[in-house]
């Protein structure tokens, strides 16, 4: 599952982002620029939500101190509706803004665009991905065990990659539709379960004797430990 850090010394907006956020993602808060610059250093933060009106440390600040050396996708919260300061506030690094009062609505579409954009930039740079005893040829879409090797289809190679860059994380069903078929998830599991069906086949094929995507029960798919 994706994780969302909020920085807003607002409660009762962080408490509304948490509200929203919290039944697809997992949420990190922050109530200042330093506690938020503390959560990046010790967790993997997928995107994060910064006010850019915070005490002490602004989120102009915060904002230039996380671009030193992480690219997170940044969507910035702020009340000023200034078209010279939001244009510099992209320009400093943001991915996105909001203006303040936001729709829910609005926020929601803009955190999952970043999201599927994050993702597939670095699924697009990457190159083949070795794990346990197979190997992912991510150009020709082909498994590979040492001297055997099975073909997989573009969807098939495109959800065990994903799983092998991020083999931490806890995906739904709809993480893997969104990113995978870049299209908005409206409950078709049986599309998803026949792939990753289809997957684990192919893999036991070429090694049956480890387990390489896990179930979560009530939530979806990892790949194993």
């Amino acid at each position: 599952m994706k994780c969302i850090l909020i920085i807003e010394d607002d409660s009762e907006i962080n408490q509304l982002l948490q509200e929203l956020l919290t039944s697809n993602y997992e949420v990190e808060v922050a109530f200042s620029g330093t506690e938020g610059l503390l959560l990046l250093e010790i967790k993997q933060i997928d995107l994060v939500i910064l006010d850019m009106m915070l005490p002490g440390m602004n989120g102009e600040d915060v904002l230039k101190k996380i671009r030193i050396n992480n690219q997170v996708p940044v969507i910035v919260l702020t009340a000023l509706n200034d078209k010279k300061l939001i244009s510099e506030t992209l320009l400093n690094g943001a991915d996105d803004y909001l203006t303040k009062p936001f729709d829910v609505d609005e926020l929601l579409a803009r955190v999952n665009v970043q999201l599927r954009k994050s993702t597939q930039t670095i699924m697009d740079n990457s190159k083949n991905i070795f794990y346990k005893n197979i190997e992912l040829d991510v150009d020709s879409f082909k498994l590979k065990s040492n001297d055997k090797q099975i073909d997989l289809s573009r969807k098939e190679a495109e959800i065990l990659k994903l799983l092998f860059l991020f083999p931490n994380k806890v995906y739904t069903k709809e993480d893997i539709y969104n990113t995978v078929w870049d299209e908005l998830y409206f409950g078709d599991e049986n599309t998803i379960n026949v792939h990753i069906s289809n997957l684990r086949k192919k893999i036991a094929k070429l090694d049956a004797d480890n387990t390489y995507i896990d179930t979560v029960w009530g939530i979806g798919i990892k790949l194993a430990d």
